[in-house]
């Protein structure tokens, strides 16, 4: 039965292991299937054509496993191709876009910071959502250099990463931000962090909450919600598992693929 089928998701690496856990807190009765295209990370470095090239292999690869929806989790690869992959595949899609709407309806200082891959800053849909809310607002972008490789090759190692976040967070500060986005789902682990940076009035927004209640009225609304607690949750990546390994619960296992 279709409505027993798994959601599929897929990231570059571990990143999307934030929307996955969000959406195992809203919906814990459906099956999921995680995909980490760890192989190919970072995505933010990468050429539009390599983005959607990966993006329509990553998403095929999840159809074939019979997912009767995908979840984008990656914020590179859906503001470059999330259009593309809504033209190809007849499955709902559901992409990543940064909390801009929120933080700009917020914001008292009318300044708010944003911290992203460059893909993601450069990108035509980042550019029409933040176009579209800002009249007014001064929004303060920053590409989050490295953040991405050092993630997927160490976790989150303070060491390696506090003096880089200073060098990106600190001239947005000294300009008045009260709300900071996080544009990349892979900087939802980094929320330790960012807490001995930013002042206490800052407020940092990621949307992973925001994807799961898409996900869940896009099944309600198609009729695909589980009709069985019987789910199952599975992992696979074709790179190096040891650090998802890190970010999955006790007992979940990688399994590694080619595709």
């Amino acid at each position: 039965m279709a409505n027993n089928y798994p959601i599929g998701l897929f990231d570059s690496g571990i990143g999307g292991i934030s929307i996955y856990n969000e959406i195992k807190k809203t919906l814990p009765n459906e099956s999921t299937i995680y995909l980490a295209d760890n192989l190919n990370a970072p995505y933010g470095k990468k050429t539009n054509e390599e983005i959607i090239h990966l993006s329509l292999k990553n998403t095929q690869k999840l159809i074939d496993l019979n997912c009767k929806l995908i979840v984008v989790a990656c914020n590179t690869a859906t503001t470059n191709a999330i259009t593309i992959l809504r033209e190809n595949f007849d499955t709902p899609i559901i992409g990543i876009e940064p909390s801009i709407k929120p933080a700009i309806l917020n914001t008292k200082t009318k300044n708010i910071g944003i911290l992203a891959t460059e893909k993601t800053l450069s990108s035509n849909l980042f550019q029409q959502t933040s176009n579209k809310f800002s009249d007014g607002i001064n929004i303060h972008e920053q590409i989050g250099y490295d953040l991405v490789s050092i993630i997927e090759k160490s976790g989150v190692n303070e060491e390696l990463l506090i003096g880089k976040l200073k060098d990106y967070i600190e001239p947005m500060l000294e300009k008045n931000i009260d709300n900071l986005v996080l544009g990349c789902t892979h900087y939802y682990f980094l929320m330790d962090i960012l807490k001995k940076i930013l002042p206490s009035g800052v407020r940092v927004l990621d949307s992973s909450s925001a994807v799961s209640k898409r996900v869940k009225q896009v099944l309600e609304v198609d009729n695909i919600m589980s009709r069985t607690k019987d789910c199952k949750n599975e992992f696979y990546c074709n790179g190096n598992e040891s650090v998802i390994k890190k970010f999955l619960g006790q007992g979940e296992r990688i399994n590694k693929i080619i595709f």
